[in-house]
């Protein structure tokens, strides 16, 4: 063998040797075990829940999240996953609010974050940063304001529009600030996708896939009552499931088969699934925006229907074969009676389809499990409607006391450890 060869072989033989080495080091200081304790999916704000550019320039942002799982550490994820310009932070901070309903934090818990170092990061079009971690206890079921500030506004904004949650903005830098009394007011979130909290190693996140009904159409500004909320809750109730933590994937008028207001659901799968630190388990509530779209403006033959509930099977049977492929535990919710929506005005076609979906996703041999929301909160006396102590009044989307309802429906065990 010639000695080039021999050169060549022996690289072969030591190049997986040699990057397993330089694997090494990284490994062990990534030992902390990272669990989103918080998230939201991503998007383009419409038009009109989108803040306007100038507001933006020279501005400092404050918005409070409602964590679930505590932790000793954190970290924030910024994003501008739909931005096409890269967009800069000057500085970052956490701080303990007094108050959900309210700009004001406690000083003394005011930290500046950072990001490979420094105080200030730049994040790419169409990506998200993550902090650095940083020593913060924070309580399971509490809150944590994250204050930003911009130097020239984000180039679309990305954001979340239906976050029932009251968010603040002032121009000048203010990320310190005790309080900031005359900022301006929005219950919208922008370019923040997720806290993470450091947990045990067998500490896990289930993820709610979801529209408008996982988002919280119907729940209590500021009050954290949607039913992901709830859910939190009762898992921070027992000490088997108290390392679980919840990130609401809820968008408002999402799709299984199209994009609505922000991605179909199998768009976006892999950013909104399977990026969450620590996720373990899904829950898929989707499809009524599909069923009640399918002739929302006017009747369609009955092959059509039958075509359509096939092509909404399938897409589920993608999300299974996805979530599987990178083993997370997934569970199917049934969907809700919407009977009486004027939004949809479904007749029994429509219907028809949706005890067609629910009776596929009961079926063994599908999901790993079956959430049943629809016999939660439907009305026994009409189960083609929603109970009218758990309806919000549009015949769509549940109350605060539905949205407890439908948590309570879910077996712990699914979660348990």
């Amino acid at each position: 063998m010639s000695q080039a060869r021999k050169s060549r072989a022996i690289a072969i033989l030591l190049g997986p040797l040699i990057f397993s080495g330089a694997l090494v080091p990284a490994q062990s200081n990534s030992a902390q075990h990272w669990v989103a304790s918080w998230g939201a999916s991503q998007q383009v704000p419409e038009p009109g829940n989108a803040l306007p550019n100038d507001d933006l320039r020279d501005a400092t942002e404050r918005q409070i999240f409602h964590l679930s799982i505590g932790g000793p550490a954190v970290r924030v994820h910024l994003s501008n996953a739909f931005g096409t310009t890269p967009l800069h932070f000057t500085s970052v901070h956490i701080a303990r609010p007094p108050s959900s309903a309210s700009p004001a934090i406690d000083p003394a818990s005011d930290k500046a974050l950072t990001f490979s170092g420094v105080s200030d990061v730049t994040v790419s079009a169409g990506a998200e940063a993550i902090s650095d971690p940083i020593s913060y206890s924070v309580a399971p079921l509490s809150d944590l304001a994250v204050t930003y500030h911009l130097d020239e506004p984000p180039l679309p904004q990305t954001g979340h529009p239906g976050s029932r949650a009251t968010s603040y903005y002032v121009h000048g830098d203010s990320v310190s600030a005790a309080n900031l009394p005359d900022a301006k007011r929005v219950d919208h979130w922008y370019q923040v996708a997720e806290i993470d909290v450091e947990a045990q190693p067998e500490a896990g996140t289930v993820i709610a896939l979801g529209d408008s009904i996982t988002d919280g159409h119907g729940a209590t500004t500021n009050g954290n009552d949607r039913w992901t909320d709830v859910l939190a809750a009762r898992l921070q109730a027992s000490p088997a499931t108290r390392e679980i933590g919840v990130s609401n994937q809820g968008i408002g008028g999402n799709h299984l088969l199209i994009d609505g207001l922000g991605p179909n659901a199998l768009a976006r799968f892999d950013r909104d699934v399977l990026a969450p630190a620590g996720v373990r388990w899904l829950i898929v509530f989707e499809g009524v925006n599909d069923l009640g779209g399918l002739a929302r403006n006017g009747e369609v033959p009955p092959a059509e229907h039958a075509a359509f509930v096939e092509r909404v099977l399938a897409a589920y049977q993608q999300i299974i074969a996805r979530a599987h492929a990178h083993g997370i535990r997934i569970y199917g919710a049934t969907i809700t009676p919407y009977v009486g929506s004027n939004y949809y005005h479904p007749g029994p076609l429509s219907e028809a389809d949706r005890q067609a979906v629910n009776q596929w996703i009961r079926a063994a041999g599908h999901f790993d499990a079956v959430i049943d929301f629809d016999a939660a909160v439907r009305d026994p006396a009409q189960p083609d409607r929603l109970l009218p102590a758990y309806d919000c009044g549009d015949h769509l989307h549940p109350s605060p006391a539905g949205y407890k309802a439908m948590a309570e429906a879910i077996p712990l065990a699914l979660l348990a450890r």
